[in-house]
């Protein structure tokens, strides 16, 4: 998952400037980069990282009702910071040191209807917030928490929304190298990134006030970083795909302002006995083979995709549930973004296979800018 929004940084860091009393044009305070050499320890990593300027916790699952109603679901909560390894001594239950947003969507396959929400929260009186030292993220009444190993998620909005708890199937999976996913070639181009790509989801979906009992399978994506992303990339695509055959699959291209595919693109193969590796650009290929073009935006995203694995034999067609799963003039980013179901088919070391997932495409609206902050 790659929600690494840069115009919430450069909303968040005005806002920071006033709440730090400084002029907007001034320095902000540092924050710990992603780098080589980072332990990760659990549950610790599973809270919050209040030294790294941006973190989330996203989930996506392919649901299905026992009338064989099928539902695609995402929601994710970020945490952008704002005073660094230096915050100001304020004791006002109105100090601003962290901004809160949360996204939530629910796919209506069978009727395909797009339902999507936000949530922007500071923590004020306890109106957003995510806890350093235990499972607890929440954005209003919105919320993520943990008993055990059973994680439970929580979002209603005008009566459509979602009520899960989500079993580990598989264990964790860490992307990139050395603990880091390197996403550009200067230092802090990177994030600490790590998933359970497959998990036991049951519970409730909620469309309207009608609610279908579901179950089905999840994926959860870990990232916390400071500055990941280098000035020349204007987007990218990321890919998350769970096969019948138990293997999943991690991909993301990121797409350069002059065209090319950026050389730092990766993914990782987990395969059904819970080994995985990494996978570099020259061992995968996308091909796009469709386009949409949102009535609301009129950005024009990629549809149907083509994937081929070199190593593992494996050819496989991506295709959307249905085209029209765009979050749109989203408050939380002043931009756009597609993130939606999709249906996989194809094959594997020469049998046949089929998946659900989820694609996320950034940057089809807009190109994404990078004045960032100091």
């Amino acid at each position: 998952m790659l929600q690494i929004f840069i115009p919430i940084l450069l909303f968040t860091s005005q806002i920071a400037s006033l709440a730090l009393g400084k002029e907007p044009t001034q320095p902000l305070p540092k924050f710990q980069e992603a780098v080589s050499g980072y332990t990760y320890q659990f549950p610790r990593d599973d809270f919050s990282h209040d030294n790294f300027r941006i973190e989330w916790w996203y989930y996506t699952g392919n649901l299905e009702s026992d009338k064989d109603r099928r539902f695609g679901y995402q929601l994710t909560f970020f945490r952008v910071g704002l005073e660094g390894y230096n915050p100001i001594n304020n004791p006002s239950k109105w100090k601003v040191d962290h901004i809160y947003f949360a996204h939530m969507t629910v796919s209506d396959i069978q009727n395909k209807k797009f339902h999507f929400f936000e949530r922007i929260n500071r923590k004020g009186i306890k109106n957003a917030g995510a806890a350093t030292d235990r499972f607890m993220i929440w954005n209003s009444d919105w919320n993520l928490s943990a008993e055990g190993n059973i994680q439970k998620i929580k979002a209603l909005e005008n009566d459509t929304g979602i009520e899960l708890s989500l079993i580990p199937i598989k264990k964790r999976v860490f992307h990139g190298k050395n603990g880091i996913s390197i996403k550009g070639s200067n230092k802090g181009n990177a994030s600490h990134y790590f998933s359970y790509t497959r998990m036991k989801t049951e519970g409730s979906i909620f469309i309207k006030g009608e609610k279908f009992q579901v179950k089905g399978s999840s994926w959860m994506d870990r990232e916390f970083s400071s500055n990941p992303l280098n000035p020349s990339l204007v987007g990218w695509d990321w890919f998350s795909i769970k096969l019948n055959n138990q293997t999943e699959i991690m991909l993301y291209q990121l797409r350069k302002k002059n065209g090319n595919t950026d050389p730092h693109s990766s993914g990782t193969f987990v395969s059904a006995d819970q080994n995985y590796h990494h996978l570099t650009l020259n061992e995968f290929s996308i091909s796009n083979k469709n386009s949409w073009t949102s009535e609301k935006t009129g950005a024009t995203y990629p549809a149907v995709w083509e994937i081929d694995i070199l190593e593992s034999d494996i050819h496989l067609i991506i295709t959307p549930d249905f085209s029209n799963q765009e979050l749109y003039h989203l408050r939380s980013i002043s931009g756009s973004y597609w993130e939606g179901s999709v249906s996989i088919k194809g094959s594997a070391g020469g049998k046949p296979v089929t998946g659900t997932g989820y694609v996320e495409l950034v940057g089809y609206e807009k190109a994404l800018k990078h004045e960032l902050p100091d």
